[in-house]
């Protein structure tokens, strides 16, 4: 098993890096956002340990132009000493597998690596699925009751988040910040994609998974744990 761990605080990477090599993984480094950008879009890695603080861009944007950009799927697991609970939703929106608040035990970082790999081992992140909607992350392909659903790119990373998140609520801005970053298109961009994805996710059909929750943001639950 391939890893890259992007830290740049050299002490922490110094000891993470012996760690997981006595734990018997092959291990690569970058001590900046955009280093650790390169290798992780040109070299192939089974996990990146991304801190979230890095010089020349952040973990968060790493996260985003993996995902979105480069389609890259690599399982991520997040490092960084904020800890509430809107950084661990913004970390998750982006695309983050798991999120570990420093300070960290070694071996706590080595037993979520192993339960991560396995979780995609065995397909839990490859194909999302929330009530009678599936995605697939690999084909990009959607569908509710077996019929697909024809979204655009915003769209289906709009429901890519929500389904990671399901059942709890995203707010409006993580989910903002997740799509466009700081280029926010218009105030309005966000309401007309999720009236765009209620068109064609829940219209057609009997019952409701996308729900607002006013003056927070919206969630994807199936119609037992719907509002």
């Amino acid at each position: 098993m391939r890893i890259l761990v992007i830290e740049d605080n050299r002490d922490i990477l110094a000891n993470v890096l012996d760690y997981l090599q006595l734990e018997g993984y092959v291990t690569d480094c970058a001590e900046d956002g955009l280093s650790g950008l390169h290798l992780a879009a040109t070299q192939h890695y089974d996990l990146i340990v991304l801190d979230v603080m890095l010089p020349a861009i952040d973990g968060f944007e790493v996260c985003r132009r993996l995902r979105e950009d480069g389609r890259n799927y690599t399982p991520i697991i997040m490092l960084t000493a904020r800890d509430t609970l809107e950084d661990r939703l913004r970390g998750f929106a982006h695309g983050a597998d798991d999120y570990l608040v420093k300070p960290f035990a070694l071996s706590e970082l080595a037993a979520r690596i192993e339960a991560v790999l396995r979780r995609i081992a065995g397909g839990g992140k490859r194909r999302l699925e929330v009530g009678d909607i599936c995605y697939d992350l690999d084909t990009l392909e959607a569908s509710r009751a077996g019929k697909p659903l024809r979204l655009n790119p915003i769209e289906l990373k709009l429901l890519e988040i929500l389904m990671r998140k399901s059942p709890a609520v995203v707010r409006r801005e993580t989910l903002e910040e997740a799509l466009w970053g700081e280029n926010l298109p218009g105030s309005d961009s966000l309401r007309s994609h999720i009236y765009q994805l209620r068109q064609v996710m829940d219209k057609p059909f009997p019952s409701a998974l996308l729900h607002t929750v006013h003056g927070v943001g919206f969630r994807l639950a199936a119609a037992e744990n719907g509002y």
